[in-house]
């Protein structure tokens, strides 16, 4: 059987939203980031790089949820556009822009141990900006890629349901068509199932010095 490793974190909320979407049977291993879960061998034998989400489907290994997005689809049969240009820009649009400047964008203004102004606007400026292309798409399409829900809008959804914690509370007043896309698939009764693993498995919500060892590993190394 699928064995699905998992935080609550957006990447792997998408590869949830799929799962709950198809229905595909799985089993879901929680990885405690903030307990260091994600460093032992036993995870790093299906993740070298130790980072959630990632599968093993009966020994085939697969890990960065855009890819195991792809991967299910391609295994199902389901959510995956015909418009197979669409389909790989959009997705690497958000694995190479969206999701690592809002995660860098948090960084900086939530985490970093000091505040550098310089860094912090640069993050934002390009969080923003990949958030406004999408916002533009979505002004002309109902979805992503064509005319039907896919594995592309779960990819979207994933980070920009986190939009006023990346870029600020009023953020989603100026995109209003992300916004929309979003609020359509958050009502879905799959994302709701997927959002609901929070009460179900527990997680660490602490951010103390135990979760900076583990989250921020270049804080105890100097590579300069």
């Amino acid at each position: 059987m699928l064995k699905f490793y998992f935080s609550l974190a957006p990447n792997p909320m998408k590869v949830a939203l799929f799962l709950e979407e198809t229905g595909l049977a799985c089993e879901y291993h929680p990885i405690d980031t903030r307990k260091g879960e994600q460093l032992a061998p036993a995870f790093l034998a299906v993740n070298p790089n130790g980072k959630v989400p990632a599968i093993d489907d009966d020994g085939t290994l697969v890990f960065d949820s855009n890819a195991i997005l792809i991967y299910l689809a391609e295994k199902t049969g389901k959510f995956l556009p015909k418009d197979r240009a669409g389909l790989l820009s959009w997705m690497m649009f958000v694995a190479s822009g969206v999701g690592p400047f809002s995660g860098q964008a948090v960084h900086f203004k939530t985490y970093a141990p000091e505040k550098i102004p310089y860094a912090i606007n640069r993050y934002l400026f390009e969080a923003h900006r990949h958030y406004t292309i999408l916002d533009e798409r979505l002004a002309k399409n109902r979805y992503m890629v064509g005319g039907e829900y896919s594995i592309v809008d779960m990819d979207v959804w994933g980070w920009a349901r986190l939009v006023p914690f990346v870029l600020g509370e009023d953020a989603f007043s100026k995109l209003p068509n992300l916004k929309r896309l979003v609020d359509e698939v958050s009502a879905r009764p799959a994302a709701m199932r997927a959002l609901a693993l929070k009460d179900k498995y527990k997680f660490k919500a602490e951010m103390d010095d135990e979760a900076r060892r583990v989250m921020f590993r270049h804080l105890a190394t100097n590579v300069a």
